[in-house]
């Protein structure tokens, strides 16, 4: 494959051309910009200073082979196979939901208002291991367990926490159909401070409205919820909750936008206290939390 001598930022500015008939500019450039960072380390500006740069013809077909993937829409980290999650970065695969910087932002809630000691945390829903694995770096001595239904999505998340040399207690677990404690080293029950979970809340409705790059690729069991029981699996980690979180323990949830109301509703049925809706930094409610009175 021979073009222009196979300089780079000639071969940027033609499948930049390209990809405006699938992205906008500013995203096509964006997406060309992740992707040659993250195969050959060049930064955007390095490619600025150096606009003389060369690839070898293998380099060539694997940017080309990326661009056509882009044309499918399929998502960048899925194709780059990593995402940086609060300074670490995670391995990805379409097993697992892509953690977005809504789910950073729960994380963030909890860093600053858990500010104890040896705390025990569960995680429920996993999935890449974002939630649990950001907690274990950000709590001082924090004892974190972490499950999913899947077992590829358990295999992957317990490889990010190596990767990140960072200590958590994986499981599979159902907790749509298994109410049982989660066991500790000696088989003993352990009852947790804090409850975290990302769950499954986008409906079908509102899935007519999202983009391919989300629908065609992402894991439908991780994303979506049927429109007559929307909080599904609140209503189940609420129920498991009830022998497994402390009294006085914390439970912080993620949410549609437009189930604020009924959350605090379903925290209030379940005999939570002191509730706190917060918006996400689009001005979307989007997180929850109560203590277990």
């Amino acid at each position: 494959m021979n073009i222009r001598n196979n300089i780079l930022a000639n071969l940027k500015k033609k499948y930049l051309q390209e990809l405006i008939d699938y992205y906008d500019s500013r995203e096509a450039e964006q997406l060309l910009t992740i992707l040659i960072e993250h195969f050959f380390e060049i930064t955007r500006n390095e490619l600025i200073l150096n606009p003389d740069l060369r690839l070898s013809e293998s380099e060539i077909l694997k940017l080309h082979m990326a661009v056509k993937e882009l044309k499918k829409y399929k998502p960048v980290q899925y194709i780059s196979s990593v995402v940086e999650f609060h300074e670490l970065k995670l391995d990805i695969t379409p097993d697992v939901l892509i953690p977005r910087p809504e789910t950073e932002e729960l994380v963030q809630i909890i860093a600053e208002k858990e500010i104890g000691d040896n705390l025990t945390v569960l995680d429920i829903g996993t999935g890449s291991g974002c939630i649990a694995i950001s907690l274990a770096s950000l709590l001082n001595d924090a004892d974190v367990y972490a499950t999913d239904i899947s077992v590829s999505a358990i295999s992957l998340a317990k490889k990010n926490s190596l990767a990140n040399n960072k200590k958590v207690d994986f499981l599979v677990h159902d907790i749509l159909n298994n109410n049982e404690p989660i066991h500790g080293k000696n088989a003993e029950n352990v009852l947790f401070d804090i409850i975290v979970s990302n769950p499954p809340y986008v409906t079908m409705e509102d899935k007519k409205k999202m983009h391919l790059n989300v629908v065609n690729y992402e894991p439908h069991n991780a994303l979506f919820v049927d429109d007559n029981s929307p909080l599904l699996y609140y209503k189940a980690i609420l129920e498991f909750s009830k022998n497994n979180l402390t009294l006085g323990g914390r439970i912080f949830f993620e949410i549609n936008e437009s189930m604020g109301d009924s959350m605090l509703a379903l925290l209030n049925i379940y005999g939570y206290v002191n509730p706190e809706l917060r918006k996400d930094l689009r001005g979307k409610d989007r997180f929850v939390s109560a203590v277990r009175a």
